[in-house]
């Protein structure tokens, strides 16, 4: 009988998964342990060091036998495809030729460039999970996932960092002023069923060759906000993420008390020092919840910098509750924890020093290579690791893929009041701000000064963080049409609103906008990212907006104190309520 050969596609995967991890060395075993950024170089030739990340390409795969990358940064379709092949090619020429299993984070959620221009491009542009959420249908969920599938395929990701829940209090109800744009809204149940379709879109009824695989972020712990997570499992996620955070307490009683990240009690693991650990390195919420009672037996990644800090600049993830530890033993509670894999971070040293000193048994080291090497067979990357760069270029974008998610935009638009403005009729002059006037001037007669205006059309942003004095309100964040800001800002506004019929429409990105613009807008529209066209389509009756509100939008002053821990979609004085939305 032949010997059992890992590159023979005939044989059973397991068997492929074993024949494997019996050649490779303890440093090889470490380096699938890390799933570590990589920029490029806007050519598509691998960057070698001297950006703002420290690793570079060649020795990351080649010295350091890394594996699993994160692509960061926006670049061209056909580059991004070169580059893949640049980076396949250098790990098919290592000693064993494992490929690279390439992901990303979210690429097709519409963004808004400051009001200057509107750009998701070269991808599709889609409404942000919560907008997929306003409009609640999960069979249009399913064929975004579907979309997002075969446009990253194209490219080479195989692994997407995503879905988004979050989690207790967290969960989009934007506590800490978490970014709503990720998660699925504030509804357990919803985000469950429209969880279930995305993954299912990603990975189809099981993971394969033509599959990307998703990763579940940010997974709690506790039982309060599972729901969710089960319904990830139950599609046959690939792999989860738990929360960067670490919560206040224990049910034993052990932790600080002190503020959580997030605002809920979980099965925080304390130290000698009685102090929380962060979800990452509770063997609580990892080995509990997870295999236990959903069944998970997937691949649980830490989030970014967990054990190093911060990986990517600006990223707000840290050493959750280990700041005190050595960076030896934060890997090695994390590994005793259940982690198979460090998000953000490139230190196989560490874990090879771990199984040398006898700390970590080489045994574990295995159990968790064994999960990662089975991804990469199940999805084919041992036959199938490079992409076509022309093919790439006519999937990435295509007609269809975009009409879908232009669609998705004007179905997603949700309307909080109209005092009659809506639908506009005719060509008005219309005077607008953070709205490009040459589209604008499709629909009316752009005018330079409200007041010759029949109507004004306003985009803005939700303003961030907590105002400092109530009684002195102000706006941040909102259209480059001005260069004033806070208190200013928000008096130039009042001043339009009170001047001409004005239509406003807020991009949301926390759960709030300023009562003083809801009462004044002679109608006011909230988008989860949407196109100029999208909003003027609505405004004008040329297409229909579907959108009920996928969390409650609290005032900026409200305390989330008013509330009980489960009771995400109750501040207790909502300024519009959960699943609030007009029809025109």
């Amino acid at each position: 009988m032949p010997t059992p050969d890992y590159r023979d596609p005939n044989l059973p995967v397991e068997e492929r998964v074993e024949d494997l991890l019996a050649r490779m060395t303890l440093a090889e075993k470490a380096g699938q342990l890390f799933h570590t950024p990589l920029a490029m170089n806007e050519d598509g030739t691998p960057a070698e060091g001297g950006g703002s990340l420290p690793y570079g390409t060649t020795a990351l795969v080649t010295e350091g036998h890394l594996t699993h990358v994160q692509l960061v940064g926006r670049y061209g379709v056909r580059e991004t495809a070169e580059w893949v092949n640049r980076l396949q090619a250098l790990a098919a020429d290592t000693r064993l030729g494992i490929p690279v299993t390439l992901s990303t984070d979210p690429r097709h959620s519409y963004t808004d460039q400051r009001g200057a221009s509107f750009a998701t491009a070269p991808f599709s542009a889609w409404p942000a999970p919560s907008g997929l959420a306003a409009i609640g249908d999960a069979e249009l969920v399913e064929r975004f996932g579907d979309t997002v599938r075969r446009e990253y395929l194209a490219v080479g990701f195989r692994v997407a960092v995503h879905p988004v829940v979050r989690a207790g209090h967290d969960l989009a109800t934007g506590h800490g002023g978490a970014d709503l744009s990720g998660a699925f809204g504030s509804s357990a149940e919803r985000t469950g069923d429209l969880v279930r379709a995305y993954v299912r879109g990603l990975q189809g009824p099981r993971l394969g060759p033509r599959s990307v695989a998703a990763m579940f972020t940010h997974v709690p712990g506790g039982d309060r906000s599972l729901a969710p997570v089960e319904s990830a499992v139950d599609a046959g996620c690939s792999r989860l993420m738990p929360h960067p955070a670490r919560p206040t307490a224990t049910r034993t009683g052990h932790g600080s008390g002190e503020p959580a990240d997030v605002g809920f009690v979980g099965d925080g693991d304390g130290d000698a020092f009685g102090l929380g650990f962060g979800f990452g390195f509770d063997r609580n919420a990892l080995t509990g919840p997870l295999p236990e009672r959903l069944g998970f037996d997937g691949i649980v990644c830490t989030a970014p910098g967990l054990l190093t800090g911060p990986a990517i600049p600006g990223e707000p993830h840290g050493e959750r509750g280990a700041e005190h530890l050595s960076l030896a033993e934060r890997a090695a509670r994390a590994l005793d924890a259940g982690a198979d894999q460090f998000g953000g971070e490139g230190r196989p040293d560490v874990v090879v020093e771990l199984v040398r000193s006898g700390r970590i048994p080489e045994e574990r080291v295995d159990a968790s290579v064994r999960r990662l090497l089975r991804e990469k067979f199940r999805l084919g990357l041992f036959e199938r690791r490079y992409v076509d760069p022309d093919r790439a270029e006519e999937t990435v974008g295509a007609a269809d893929f975009t009409a879908l998610g232009a669609t998705a935009q004007r179905r997603s638009l949700t309307i909080l009041t109209n005092h009659s403005l809506l639908p506009l009729t005719d060509r008005p002059n219309l005077y607008v701000d953070g709205v490009g006037a040459q589209t604008a001037s499709l629909y009316g007669n752009v005018v330079a000064d409200p007041a010759h205006a029949d109507v004004a059309v306003l985009r803005l942003r939700t303003p961030h963080g907590e105002r400092p004095d109530p009684a002195g309100p102000s706006l941040s964040g909102v259209s480059p049409a001005s260069p004033a800001s806070g208190a200013e800002r928000l008096r130039e506004v009042l001043a339009l609103l009170d001047a001409v019929p004005t239509l406003v429409c807020v991009t949301l990105e926390q759960p709030f906008v300023l009562p003083e613009i809801a009462a004044r807008a002679a109608a006011l529209v909230v988008d989860y990212g949407a196109s100029d066209p999208a909003l003027l389509d609505v405004a004008f009756g040329r297409a229909r907006a579907e959108g009920r509100l996928p969390f409650e939008l609290r005032r900026p002053t409200a305390s989330m104190e008013e509330s009980g821990p489960d009771a995400s979609n109750s501040t207790g004085t909502p300024l519009f309520p959960y699943g609030h939305g007009l029809e025109i």
